[in-house]
C-alpha cells in the first residue's frame, strides 16, 4: 500500500467522522441528495470536462435543524468536504468557488425535511443565498 492510498484513507477516514460528529442522526439521506444535485446538473463540456454548480442552498425544517445541533458553519463544512470529495471521485470540474450554505427554512419543504437547489456562480456575492433563486429541488 503506497503512501498516497493511505492519505486518501485516512482522509476518507476523517471525513466520515467529521460528518458522523456533526450529524447526530443518519445523514445519508441529506449527502446523498446533495450528491444527486451535483450529479444531476452535471454539463458534459468536452470528454474530459465536466462542469458542475458550485452554489449550493440547503434549506433545513426547523426540528431537522435543530437536531443537528451544530452551527450551519459547521454543518456547510463538513458537506462542503464530503461534496468536494464525490466531485473529485467523478472529476468533476467547479463552475466558480465551491459553496455549501446550510439555514433553517423559512418556508414549507416539498419532503417535509429539506430543500437542496444549486446554481453556477463565477463568484459568490455576499448576499447571494439571501433570497435564493429556487433553480432545482432535490427529491
Amino acid at each position: 500500500m503506497g503512501l498516497l492510498t493511505q492519505w486518501e484513507d485516512a482522509v476518507e477516514l476523517w471525513e466520515h467522522t467529521l460528518v458522523n460528529r456533526v450529524f447526530r442522526s443518519d445523514p445519508v439521506q441529506l449527502i446523498d441528495a446533495l450528491r444527486r444535485e451535483c450529479d444531476d446538473h452535471a454539463v458534459v463540456c468536452s470528454e474530459n470536462r465536466i462542469l458542475v454548480p458550485n452554489a449550493y442552498d440547503v434549506e433545513l425544517a426547523p426540528y431537522v435543524h435543530e437536531r443537528l445541533g451544530q452551527p450551519d458553519e459547521v454543518v456547510a463544512q463538513a458537506l462542503t468536504d464530503t461534496l468536494a470529495r464525490h466531485a473529485a471521485e467523478k472529476g468533476y470540474e467547479w463552475g466558480g468557488p465551491l459553496t455549501v450554505h446550510v439555514a433553517e427554512s423559512r418556508h414549507s419543504l416539498p419532503n417535509g425535511r429539506y430543500r437542496i437547489t444549486s446554481q453556477a456562480l463565477p463568484n459568490i456575492p455576499p448576499d447571494a443565498f439571501d433570497d435564493p433563486v429556487q433553480v432545482h429541488d432535490a427529491h
